[in-house]
């Protein structure tokens, strides 16, 4: 028997959805390989380069004449990060928008050109401070198996990388994600556990716990974590927005500009801010201090994400977060009767409610806080704080931070996406939600776009071939071929009659 033979025989025993899932497990475990090696190289460089411009802000700050060597290497180094992004405008910023765009807009990315340039323009940008984390069938199941990976290994947080990957990038569940994006976020965190250690990257350690009558302020710390998320997602926009205003190749430079005066009176907002964190859960520094490094963080991150250098704002917005929450356990220590103890948990709670807010997952934020504190007790109050935060960001109308970033992205490239189309067909399989257009309905009564047929269909363990008269359910998910000219307009309108409405 041939190995051809021996595959055939494997595809007619495995149903064609479960072979799709094992399919993506095994691409997930060399995903994960890979990605968690290219994150391992990449938090290397930005924790030594993040270090290596604390040294030399400290020099400086003895040493005044070495500001002239230093403007000269600013400028050098900014002018390369602007012309390296200029030339592949997907390797600025964060990186998740486009990865949600690649999996949702079906946009594509050239990861050749992409790579070296986040990693150059990344380890760069940390060289001199710049206030940015490190983020980082189907290829778009691939590129979701992948993030999850890279948030995996980022924040050794697996259980976070694998609920990412369907909340925070694909919107949906489908068993073939789940199996793809779990394979490789274990994988990546077992390289990233065996360079790094078995502890995680923001370790909390052993914690104290709010006794019942404390439980009462969780409902004011999520109304701040809300507000707090939502003026992050204003400020990065804001700054974006004026940015837009200037030439592309001197907003790296006024972003390495400011690091001058940041570096020099206050390092410890320079990088991704882990040590924020770890200064606001044990409240290393007074009042006056927390308020002045939450302000400082919140605007260096938005000068510095919005110049367009690559580097991601998951960290900072963490960091945010739990100054917030230092804060409010530090006014209430100081003239209310909260122990301080309780000071690290409030600032769990708030850096978690403040990325739930911010960009909208709140599993994922319950699972990372849960998976760096290393423990389930925790876990109501992070979740509460999380839900009112939510709910305060939806009333006051705050769009996921990702999801705005690519539609400015979108608008700013114009027809140049346009490029990456390619004529063909594929297949993608969607969920059909509560509530949606097509829920309920007869398949032959759904307005379906045009380019797209409508082949199969899984109803829990069954799978059914659908013809005019099938009833959609919500829970269905459908499989769709479509073709590659039509792929960027059949994408979101699928997602339009098969996601629940909101109004």
């Amino acid at each position: 028997m041939t190995g051809n033979d021996a595959a055939h025989d494997i595809r007619r025993l495995i149903p064609r959805f479960d072979h799709l899932k094992w399919k993506m497990a095994a691409a997930g475990i060399v995903i994960g390989l890979v990605s968690g090696l290219l994150v391992v190289v990449y938090r290397l460089g930005i924790e030594y380069g993040t270090d290596a411009s604390r040294w030399i802000y400290a020099r400086i700050r003895e040493t005044p004449w070495l500001i002239a060597p230093w403007a000269v290497a600013a400028v050098a180094a900014a002018l390369a990060i602007a012309w390296m992004v200029g030339k592949e405008p997907m390797a600025g910023g964060s990186g998740i928008p486009q990865t949600n765009g690649v999996v949702i807009c079906g946009l594509k990315m050239r990861w050749q050109t992409i790579l070296p340039v986040r990693f150059v323009g990344g380890l760069l940008g940390a060289l001199f401070g710049l206030s940015l984390g490190r983020e980082d069938m189907q290829e778009h199941y691939l590129v979701t198996a992948g993030a999850a990976a890279g948030l995996s290994a980022a924040f050794s947080a697996p259980l976070s990388g694998m609920m990412f990957a369907l909340e925070g990038v694909h919107r949906s569940f489908s068993p073939a994600i789940l199996m793809g994006a779990t394979a490789a976020s274990l994988t990546a965190d077992f390289v990233s556990k065996y360079c790094f250690g078995l502890r995680p990257v923001l370790d909390f350690g052993d914690i104290g716990q709010l006794s019942l009558e404390e439980y009462v302020w969780l409902i004011p710390l999520g109304l701040v974590a809300g507000l707090v998320g939502s003026l992050m997602n204003r400020s990065l926009l804001g700054f974006q927005t004026l940015y837009g205003k200037l030439p592309a190749w001197s907003r790296p430079m006024i972003a390495i500009a400011i690091a001058l005066p940041v570096g020099i009176w206050l390092p410890d907002v320079l990088g991704g801010g882990s040590n924020l964190i770890d200064t606001a859960e044990h409240a290393r520094v007074g009042l006056g201090m927390l308020c002045l490094l939450f302000v400082a963080k919140m605007l260096f991150t938005s000068t510095s994400f919005d110049s367009g250098a690559p580097g991601g704002i998951f960290m900072p917005i963490l960091a945010v977060g739990s100054l917030a929450g230092g804060i409010c356990g530090e006014v209430l220590h100081r003239f209310g009767d909260l122990p301080s103890d309780a000071v690290a948990v409030f600032a769990v709670c708030v850096m978690t409610g403040t990325l739930a807010a911010s960009v909208k997952t709140p599993i994922t934020s319950i699972l990372l806080a849960v998976e760096m504190s290393g423990t389930l007790t925790h876990m109501l109050p992070v979740a509460a704080v999380a839900f009112v935060a939510l709910l305060v960001s939806d009333l006051l109308r705050t769009k996921p931070i990702y999801g705005e970033l690519l539609e400015r992205y979108v608008r700013a490239q114009g027809m140049q996406m346009a490029i990456a189309s390619h004529v063909g067909s594929g297949i993608m399989e969607l969920p059909l939600e509560m509530g949606a257009i097509a829920d309920g309905k007869r398949v032959c009564d759904v307005r379906w776009p045009s380019g797209c047929l409508i082949i199969g269909l899984r109803r829990g363990e069954s799978e059914i071939v659908p013809c005019g008269d099938t009833r959609l359910r919500a829970g269905d998910y459908l499989v769709v071929l479509f073709s590659g000219e039509e792929e960027r307009e059949v994408r979101p309108a699928m997602r339009r009659l098969c996601d629940a409405r909101l109004d």
